[in-house]
C-alpha cells in the first residue's frame, strides 16, 4: 500500500471571524478600550450632540494627561502610557454635566480623577476606578452645580446594538465580559423584584440599562481591571452585591428615604464607589498572591 492511499490529513483554515480574533490578542487592551469609548464619543456628538461643546472635550484631555505625566514622572521617574487618562478624559467629557456652560468641574474632575491614582492606594493600587472618584465626589460636594448624564441617548435601538456589540466583543477580548453579564443579570432581577415590590411597571424600570450612563458603567468602569478583585468567581460575587446596592439606593429613593442628590443622580456610581473599594481593600490585605499589573491600564480610568 503506497502513502498515495493514506495521505496525510490538512489542518483545517480557521475562519475569518477565528483569524480576526487571533489577531486582536496581539493588540494591548488598552488600545481596544481607547477605540471604544472614542466610537461612544462619536456617536454621542454626531447623533445627539451630548458633548456640549468640544472645549470640555478638550480641556478634559488636557487635565486628564497632563496630570498623568507630571504624577508618573515624580512617582515613577518616567512618563506612563497616557491611554488610561484619555479614557478618563472622554469619560468625564461625556459623563459630566455641569450647570450652564461651567467648565470648572472638568479641571477638578480630570484633576481628581488621576490623582485619586496616586494618592489613594494601598500596597501600591489605587482602589477606586479613577473616574468613579470623581464623578462620585464631584456629585457630592456640589449637587446644586454637577450633575451626570442621564437619558441622552434615548433608547435608539441600532444606536445601542452598536456600542452593545462593540462593548461585548471587547469585554470578551480583555476577559471581563462575566462583569458586565453578572451586573446585567443582576439588574434584570433585582429590578423585577423591586417593581413587583412596588407595584410598578417592569419596563420603564429595566429601560435605564440601555442608556448612556449604565453603557459606560457596564463597559469601562465596573470591568476595570485595575480596581476589580482577582479570581473570576470574586468578581461576580463583588458585582452581585454592586448591583444589590444600587437597587436599595432605588428603593429607598423610591419609598421617600432622604438621600443624598448624588445617590438619587447616579446610583450605580455610588454603589460602586462604595462596595469596589472596600473589596478591592480585603483583597488586597487578605489575597494569597501580591495583586497582578494587568495590561489594561484600566477601563474608564
Amino acid at each position: 500500500m503506497t502513502d498515495a492511499t493514506n495521505p496525510t490529513p490538512v489542518a483545517a483554515r480557521p475562519g475569518l471571524f477565528a483569524r480576526s480574533w487571533q489577531r486582536s490578542r496581539a493588540i494591548d487592551p488598552r488600545y481596544l478600550i481607547a477605540g471604544l469609548i472614542t466610537l461612544v464619543l462619536l456617536v454621542a456628538q454626531f447623533r445627539y450632540h451630548m458633548v456640549g461643546g468640544y472645549e470640555r472635550l478638550l480641556l478634559s484631555l488636557f487635565v486628564c494627561t497632563a496630570t498623568e505625566a507630571v504624577l508618573s514622572w515624580f512617582d515613577r521617574g518616567k512618563v506612563v502610557n497616557l491611554q488610561s487618562a484619555y479614557i478618563s478624559g472622554i469619560s468625564l467629557t461625556l459623563l459630566t454635566k455641569p450647570q450652564g456652560g461651567a467648565l470648572w468641574p472638568f479641571v477638578i474632575g480630570g484633576f481628581l480623577a488621576i490623582s485619586s491614582k496616586y494618592v489613594v492606594r494601598y500596597r501600591d493600587n489605587h482602589l477606586w476606578n479613577p473616574t468613579n472618584f470623581a464623578i462620585s465626589a464631584l456629585l457630592l460636594l456640589a449637587p446644586d452645580r454637577v450633575s451626570v448624564l442621564s437619558h441622552q441617548f434615548g433608547n435608539d435601538l441600532i444606536t445601542n446594538l452598536v456600542i452593545w456589540i462593540f462593548g461585548l466583543i471587547i469585554a470578551a477580548r480583555v476577559g471581563v465580559v462575566h462583569v458586565t453579564l453578572s451586573y446585567l443579570a443582576s439588574f434584570v432581577l433585582l429590578t423585577s423584584v423591586r417593581a413587583a415590590a412596588l407595584g410598578q411597571p417592569l419596563l420603564p424600570e429595566i429601560a435605564p440599562i440601555t442608556g448612556p450612563m449604565y453603557q459606560l458603567f457596564l463597559f469601562f468602569m465596573i470591568t476595570d481591571p485595575r480596581t476589580i478583585v482577582r479570581g473570576k468567581r470574586k468578581q461576580i460575587v463583588v458585582t452581585v452585591i454592586i448591583a444589590v446596592v444600587d437597587q436599595l439606593i432605588r428603593l429607598m429613593s423610591d419609598t421617600g428615604v432622604p438621600l443624598p442628590t448624588a445617590f438619587n443622580a447616579a446610583p450605580p456610581l455610588l454603589a460602586l464607589a462604595i462596595v469596589g473599594p472596600i473589596a478591592k481593600y480585603f483583597d488586597l490585605r487578605y489575597g494569597n498572591r501580591p495583586a497582578p499589573r494587568p495590561a489594561t491600564a484600566g477601563t474608564l480610568s
